[in-house]
């Protein structure tokens, strides 16, 4: 192996220098450490001077020297990207020295299996379903990136199972969901959609009837997260009054106002929008019994999941007029790529919906703007070489959130050991029996449900010791899957 040496990281923070991980990596051979293992190199300041405790994502704290190492032989990294991730993000993963490969679409699942089946890292939006069948497939992944706010379209609870930690972005397009509320908010109270379509085909229709200001309405919330608290500042502001519903009680922003059920909030909302995720709890929340406690002449906003409204009882109240109109954007059957597929084979109403009045159909845009994205593509991407340069599994939505500091130029000749593992009593005495000959300078270890994720750093290593840790923690009987990291 050729001598590391320094890749541009675009501020990302590299503690740990390189790694073995031959679980999952089987048809790769064993890497001997590089002869910086014993000599760290110094680190070198930025042409303008700054400390590297100031570069934005620095992973090490202030005062220190921290080991800026190439992280490994990056040859081996293999990243598939898919559904056309942000340049941004990709960038990112490319000055990394990964070999990526970034598609504009999802694929077929036949076609994903034989994709992942090579890669370590994959990264994904919301049309590409990684199943337990395709997961089967991934023998050498460790990591996968969900370049969006949900992760149904992964099975969390398998990819824990096999040691496969899963990142997402949940907060990153909030204000770019908001905004379209509001704009959808406005369009349905003017009927814009209509006038605009009516004049597209030649047709003068200048009427007011029927037609609002939105000042003084009522604004109903289902979900106050990051994005219905956002909107209802929002909304507030343009002089609506804002009422909302959580399961769990939340402190209102500006003079909003939290209600005790559902049903309180549909009997007083001129506009309910909805935002919550898909759950068994929230499949059809909004079905033929929700949308009649509607006040008659109110409008529906679902920016949420495609399962939370049922579709067909939305379309029926809306021809007897009892709903003014509704904007959804998302559906609980999607295209996979762009064209003419929004059809009855895709949904067997769909020809019914894009015949009523009033109404908004957008193809899943909430977080689909130039900012959303950029935010969505540097946040997960820099989750993820965290996670392959460190271990570091802060953000993880399946595995135990566990960091330690990175290591500095005071202590050369360290191991990061990882150890994904059944959480069985017993495990931790056997992983320090491995682990007993070395100084064990910090340790870390956490459990969620069945999974158990340890990371420690032991010093004083030396080079043809490392093999040796790294087979004796993989002979362990509760072991899922082991890392080293130097």
């Amino acid at each position: 192996m050729s001598p590391p040496k320094d890749i541009a990281s675009n501020g990302l923070g590299r503690a740990v220098s390189n790694s073995y991980d031959l679980s999952t990596s089987p048809v790769l051979t064993f890497h001997s450490p590089p002869s910086s293992f014993r000599n760290p190199p110094q680190h070198r300041g930025s042409s303008n001077g700054s400390r590297p405790d100031s570069i934005p994502g620095f992973s090490g704290f202030p005062g220190s020297n921290a080991r800026q190492l190439k992280p490994f032989d990056t040859k081996d990294i293999k990243v598939l990207l898919l559904e056309n991730v942000n340049a941004a993000g990709v960038d990112i993963l490319k000055e990394q020295g990964y070999q990526v490969e970034a598609l504009k679409s999802s694929l077929p699942e036949d076609q994903l299996i034989e994709k992942i089946r090579d890669v370590q890292v994959i990264g994904i939006r919301s049309k590409t379903k990684l199943t337990e069948r395709v997961l089967r497939e991934a023998r050498n992944l460790i990591v996968i990136g969900c370049f969006c706010i949900g992760t149904n379209q992964v099975d969390l609870q398998y990819a824990a199972e096999q040691g496969i930690a899963v990142f997402n972005s949940p907060f990153s397009n909030s204000r770019s969901v908001a905004e379209l509320v509001i704009a959808e908010i406005i369009a349905l109270a003017r009927e814009l959609g209509d006038r605009s379509t009516e004049l597209h085909n030649g047709t003068w229709n200048k009427v007011s009837k029927g037609c609002w200001e939105i000042r003084g309405k009522v604004l109903g919330i289902v979900g106050y997260g990051h994005i219905g608290s956002q909107l209802s500042v929002l909304a507030e502001s343009m002089g609506m009054s804002v009422i909302y519903y959580d399961v769990l009680t939340m402190m209102g922003l500006g003079t909003a106002r939290q209600v005790s059920s559902l049903d309180d909030l549909l009997d007083q909302a001129d506009f309910v929008s909805l935002h919550v995720p898909e759950t068994s709890d929230t499949k059809d929340l909004i079905g033929k019994n929700e949308l009649e406690k509607m006040k008659t002449g109110s409008y529906l906003i679902n920016n949420a999941r495609g399962t939370v409204v049922d579709i067909p009882a939305l379309i029926e109240v809306m021809r007897s007029g009892k709903i003014a109109g509704a904007a959804l954007d998302v559906y609980p059957n999607e295209p996979g790529g762009n064209g003419d597929y929004f059809n009855n084979d895709l949904n067997t109403w769909s020809k019914d919906l894009r015949g009523l009045k009033n109404l908004i159909l957008t193809p899943h845009i909430g977080g689909s703007t130039e900012e959303a994205q950029s935010a969505i593509g540097l946040e997960v991407s820099q989750a993820l070489v965290r996670y392959v340069n460190e271990g570091t599994t802060l953000g993880a939505v399946n595995l135990p959130e566990v960091h330690l500091r990175g290591f500095t130029l005071d202590s050369p000749n360290c191991v990061r050991v990882v150890f994904i593992h059944k959480n069985v009593p017993g495990v931790l005495r056997q992983v320090n029996a491995v682990l007993h000959h070395h100084n064990i300078d910090k340790q870390m270890t956490d459990s969620r449900g069945e999974v158990a994720y340890l990371m420690a750093d032991i010093s004083e290593v030396k080079e043809d010791e490392i093999k040796d840790i790294f087979q004796n923690l993989e002979q362990l009987s509760a072991r899922i899957r082991t890392r080293v990291l130097y």
